[in-house]
């Protein structure tokens, strides 16, 4: 017999205790999967805090018994962190768009970030670094070099506490920014206003504003060529034949100029019509070798844009190396030039506008941001990869080379720029280019509507004009908050490099 209730819902009781017991099996996996996530939370938190603690033990065996020890070996630890962060934060962006195509398995853009990160640093990051960030406040201005220790200290544990704040939230910030804005107020803080180089500042905020700019329209512009001449032809293949191996070229030209400019600086000094040179001989070269390669590759595909993709992995792959060289050599410099600046004041009492690296402190640097991206990067590589906007080989093959032409075309006019804020606004650009193009090109409109007339009778209509202009293909609480985050970095990290100084000042 059915009861009423039963014949009423058509539910019996075997499907309502079915429904009950997968209720009851979803919560114990979601409660499985907090428990993996507070797991490998606490097992990343054990690592870094082993890392820290060999810092500060190795700062302690280099040291010896030095007056000041308890200082630098504090110091050493707070440097081993702000590495951490960076790893964490940073380095994401430069794997985040070949992750969020599929050209890079999460864990193959760590091992591949990591490798080169710490060559980066290692190799080309170099012996000399400026002990203030960008010449940003003036060492003579400072009263002496024990209050110039404080400021540093201030500087780097704010910029460090900042980043991290700024990763859990998941929000990819500039490093550099962050240890401007702590030097900046640590600097006021101790001095005031005098200290402070206000042209260098300004000069910082005017890149703030340019360099995404910059980055975006580089990357819709390579975009725009990849559609009209690739996406939208009648012969693909012949097309990607055509022009792929024009695009790789360009690639390893530009590259091979910004390694040359910003990633080499410590082992070799070329000037511009070295650089040109070199890049010149190395786009022919790669041009004829990638002409053949890409003819081989594309024997057998069909004609659509998938298999067009597939050309776009290895460069993207080398791409994503490269960046992470060119950033561990430059971007090593935030963790330990005030570490280094911090170590030369307290153990020789002078201020020193430069000052040499010991091979010590570049490997804390090193390995810290190395184990800040393993242990804590993912998340931020989610977020630029896949968050912001989709990504796929072509559109993260864009934001690559944008990337690498907005650092070039920055340094010839020697703006201070960041690379997370030049990657970010690249992703940006091919977003907000994605959303025009959908909504206003006649020439997608032609190609949809050509394709749904050879296409069978069941496939779905194309969108309609209206559908088209309010599709939304960049996530806009992303967009904001990230904008915010930029905006407050610099203020931010200043407050509390302020803040710091003064409790620190109290306590003294």
């Amino acid at each position: 017999m059915t009861s009423p209730d039963e014949s009423a819902t058509g539910v019996g009781p075997d499907k309502v205790r079915k429904t009950s017991l997968d209720k009851d099996l979803r919560k114990i996996e979601r409660l499985e999967d907090a428990t993996r996530t507070v797991s490998s939370n606490r097992f990343a938190l054990g690592i870094a805090a082993l890392f820290l603690a060999t810092a500060g033990a190795l700062a302690g065996s280099q040291i010896g018994a030095s007056h000041n020890a308890i200082i630098l070996i504090v110091a050493a630890v707070i440097g081993g962190y702000m590495a951490l962060t960076i790893g964490a934060n940073d380095v994401a962006n430069n794997v985040g768009p070949a992750v969020g195509a599929r050209a890079l398995t999460m864990t193959g853009a760590l091992v591949i970030a990591a490798i080169f990160e710490c060559a980066g640093a290692l190799i080309a990051g170099g012996d000399v670094v400026k002990t203030i960030s960008k010449g940003i406040i003036d060492p003579a201005a400072v009263p002496s070099s024990e209050v110039f220790v404080w400021v540093m200290m201030s500087a780097l544990l704010a910029s460090a506490l900042w980043v991290h704040l700024a990763t859990v939230l998941g929000a990819p910030v500039s490093t550099t920014h962050a240890i401007v804005g702590g030097v900046l107020g640590g600097g006021l803080a101790a001095v005031g206003v005098d200290v402070v180089d206000w042209v260098i500042v300004t000069s910082i905020f005017a890149s703030w504003l340019t360099s995404p700019i910059i980055g975006g329209v580089i990357a819709a512009g390579i975009l725009a060529f990849i559609k009209i001449n690739l996406i939208y032809q009648e012969d693909k293949i012949a097309a990607a034949r055509r022009w792929v191996p024009v695009l790789v070229a360009l690639m390893a030209a530009v590259f091979s100029a910004y390694l040359a400019i910003k990633g080499l600086k410590r082992v070799w000094t070329p000037g511009l019509p070295a650089i040109a040179t070199i890049s010149i001989l190395v786009y022919g070269l790669v041009y004829l070798a990638a002409k053949p390669w890409i003819r081989a590759q594309s024997e057998g595909m069909e004609n659509r844009n998938q298999d067009l993709r597939k050309l776009f992995h290895v460069p993207l792959i080398a791409s994503a190396a490269l960046l992470s060289f060119a950033h561990g050599s430059n971007d090593v410099a935030n963790a330990v030039g005030p570490l280094a600046a911090i170590l030369n004041s307290a153990e020789s009492g002078t201020l020193l506008s430069e000052v040499g690296v010991p091979f010590w402190v570049m490997l804390i640097g090193a390995v810290g941001i190395s184990l800040g991206l393993f242990l804590f990067g993912p998340r931020i590589v989610r977020i630029v990869g896949e968050k912001i906007t989709k990504m796929n080989p072509m559109r993260a093959f864009c934001v690559a080379l944008a990337a690498a032409c907005t650092v070039l075309f920055a340094s010839q006019l020697g703006l201070p720029v960041s690379t997370t804020h030049i990657v970010v606004g690249a992703v940006f650009g091919v977003g907000f280019f994605r959303e025009y193009y959908t909504a206003r090109s006649r020439r997608r409109r032609y190609y949809v509507l050509k394709e749904k007339r050879h296409a069978p009778v069941s496939r779905k209509s194309p969108t309609t004009p209206d559908e088209l202009r309010r599709r939304k293909l960049v996530r806009r609480s992303h967009f904001v908050g990230i904008i915010a985050a930029w905006a407050i970095t610099v203020p931010s990290a200043a407050a509390l490099a302020a803040m710091i100084f003064f409790a620190v000042d109290w306590v003294r």
